[in-house]
């Protein structure tokens, strides 16, 4: 069987199936733990124990996320092969559960679909980590170590270091977008086409900073009064 391109892969409709059904995942996740819903709140807690752990670790994941779309096939929608299929779960997993660990105790969506208006890639989010007039080298060196990672493991753990920094500084990240480059990252040659994706979108220009709420409607807020950090003790 001959070997899918890189070209392929980063243009494949798997990747952008994985995109999409990250992102189907977490919005009504996301909604219903700013709105304070036990179901979902409970979900975001056992999601959260799993970042930067392979999610054949993790068991108590598997019947939380809905990996069916993954599975279907139809007139328009091919059946996954082996190696397409194991790829897409891990991606999937790897970033529903940095979003898990990056939305908790935050009353705004930490999830905001990326725009050319208002970037929400890796890159971009990690630039707004930056002091307006310079780099700030450390967290800098830290995205270039993300990028230099020799698997999917480890990419995810240095990954949940920078999501802690976003998480501090309330800076949101497109989850979808994540979970196809995480898909992309594990294919031959992978790892190189997605650290040029986080650094082009490093040294895209940023635009205007604008309130959360404004910037995408994917961002939901609550009540900026209204503490949440009993519901994250899970």
């Amino acid at each position: 069987m001959t070997s899918p391109t890189l070209a392929t892969i980063t243009s494949s409709p798997v990747r952008a199936r994985v995109a999409g059904l990250a992102t189907g995942l977490i919005k009504p996740w996301q909604a219903g733990y700013l709105s304070d819903r036990p179901r979902d709140v409970a979900a975001l807690a056992r999601l959260r124990r799993g970042a930067g752990h392979d999610a054949a670790e993790m068991p108590d994941l598997w019947g939380l996320v809905d990996t069916g779309p993954l599975h279907t096939s139809g007139p328009h929608v091919r059946p996954l092969g082996e190696h397409e299929l194991s790829r897409a779960e891990n991606a999937l997993y790897a970033a529903l559960t940095l979003w898990a660990f990056h939305q908790q105790s935050r009353n705004t969506g930490m999830h905001r679909s990326h725009t050319r208006e208002q970037p929400a890639g890796l890159g971009a989010a990690v630039r707004r980590l930056m002091p307006a007039d310079g780099i700030d080298e450390p967290v800098r060196k830290r995205l270039v170590r993300a990028g230099h990672a020799p698997d999917l493991i480890t990419v995810t753990q240095r990954l949940r270091d920078l999501v802690a920094l976003l998480r501090r500084d309330d800076i949101p990240l497109d989850y979808g977008l994540l979970a196809g480059q995480l898909y992309t990252w594990q294919w031959p040659d992978g790892p190189a086409a997605v650290r040029r994706q986080w650094g082009r979108s490093f040294h895209a220009p940023q635009p205007p900073a604008v309130t959360p709420d404004a910037a995408h409607p994917d961002i939901a807020t609550s009540d900026a009064s209204t503490p949440q950090t009993d519901k994250d003790a899970s």
